[in-house]
């Protein structure tokens, strides 16, 4: 290959990371779930400890925490799904409304 087609080449990789970075930058960032929820059975009773929970959020880690004292770490696993650890144990669906609907049968409303 050439020496300008050698440089030609270059500048395309060059542009076309620019441009992946870009994309990436403009990447929707993960919902804001920090705050104060208010748990309703939806079917199930709210058997976590006490009727509003706190989450506390930095990226994709969440902090669940339950006005009781009890603490359980989670992580967002999409933009839609939590996964919570014990002490919570629980999967999350987060609607567009950032209300969570969890495995456990309750739901979550900010």
């Amino acid at each position: 290959m050439s020496k300008a087609g050698k440089t030609i080449l270059s500048i395309a990789a060059v542009a076309l990371g620019a441009s992946l970075a870009a994309a990436a930058a403009n990447a929707a960032s993960p919902p804001n779930l920090s705050g104060t929820y208010r748990c309703q059975p939806a079917p199930a009773p709210c058997l976590w400890p006490g009727q509003k929970p706190t989450i506390t959020q930095s990226g994709t880690t969440l902090q669940i925490k339950s006005d009781q004292g009890d603490v359980s770490a989670a992580k967002l696993t999409s933009d839609t799904t939590i996964s919570a650890g014990p002490t919570f144990n629980s999967l999350g669906l987060i609607r567009p409304d950032h209300s969570i609907d969890w495995s456990d049968g309750t739901k979550w409303y900010k």
